[in-house]
């Protein structure tokens, strides 16, 4: 919890496609930089305090899951203003309640310096707590998505990791995916840029797309190669 911590207020709202700011911090797996991470996804997450019921759920959960967003090559950092001392207590709680040993680093931010750079801190500071935001970064360190639950509910693991699914297709594939998209479900290709290639999808039946307008077109992802790389 935030005690009569004054900090700054950011100079600048934190947005997509925006550079993560980086940090170096205390965690439970010793000093951890944000830049470390660089050529790999990572999910920061903040929770508003430790030994608490819902924080301590997520906390199970995203360790159940951890192998999925490993295979996504996503590294999990969660983020609170608790002491370290506290983080490892807490921690050493859960592992006896199930056995499970968290795997991957929580940070001590006790000085809410990670807080304030992400903007977690409640604006109204009515709770003095840090509210429970996610920031999805890429491996280019740039922000893909901003998430902010309440304190009194949970984050849905599973729909954090389709939302990666997603935004690795994207990156891949430069295509976008539609509401409610899973993977395996086809994917919606870029607006035609061209008048020929509207009248192409308006009037042609294409073998690998189906278009309802030439705005609207559909593909299987097996159809498509990955973009060169950068």
């Amino acid at each position: 919890m935030i005690n009569n911590i004054e900090v700054e207020r950011p100079r600048e709202c934190l947005t997509i496609g925006r550079i993560a700011p980086d940090f170096t911090a205390v965690t439970t797996e010793g000093i951890i930089t944000l830049s470390q991470y660089r050529g790999r996804w990572v999910l920061l997450f903040s929770h508003p305090g430790d030994f608490t019921p819902v924080c301590t759920s997520e906390f199970i959960a995203f360790a159940q899951l951890y192998p999925e967003f490993e295979k996504r090559n996503v590294q999990l950092l969660g983020v609170s203003i608790d002491s370290n001392p506290a983080h490892i207590g807490w921690l050493y709680d859960i592992y006896l309640m199930t056995g499970i040993v968290m795997p991957f680093p929580l940070i001590a931010d006790r000085d809410a310096h990670v807080a304030e750079l992400y903007g977690m801190v409640n604006p109204d500071r009515v709770y003095e707590l840090s509210v429970r935001d996610v920031f999805i970064i890429d491996p280019n360190q740039r922000i893909r998505a901003i998430l902010t639950y309440p304190a009194s509910n949970g984050r849905n693991m599973y729909e954090l990791l389709r939302l990666i699914d997603a935004l690795q297709v994207s990156t891949t594939y430069g295509v976008s995916t539609p509401a409610n998209w899973m993977p395996g479900d086809p994917v919606i290709v870029p607006v035609a840029s061209t008048l020929e290639e509207a009248l192409e999808r308006g009037t042609t039946s294409l073998d690998d797309l189906t278009c309802f307008a030439w705005w609207y077109c559909f593909t299987d992802l097996s159809d498509l190669t990955p973009l060169p790389k950068p």
